[in-house]
């Protein structure tokens, strides 16, 4: 089962949760009991914010199309 870290908006706190794909974007709460909380996105090494209706952040890890290596014009 894949293991999915969060971050708490309230306090700050970074916890994991193990569940299935399917429940990968369902609402966590902190072990404080904040529900505002956003689940992070690991990419090659690096942590990406996922928001509500956002789209990832570009890390700019280069070398790919979308990482600044000119092709995507």
């Amino acid at each position: 089962m894949p293991t999915y870290e969060f971050r708490c908006r309230t306090c700050g706190s970074t916890f994991t949760e193990s569940r299935p794909m399917d429940r990968s974007n369902d609402p966590a709460t902190c072990h404080e009991g904040h529900s505002d909380t956003v689940r992070l996105l690991a990419v090659a090494g690096s942590v990406t914010t996922l928001g509500s209706g956002q789209a990832p952040v570009d890390t700019g890890g280069g070398g790919s199309c979308c990482g600044g290596g000119g092709c995507c014009g």
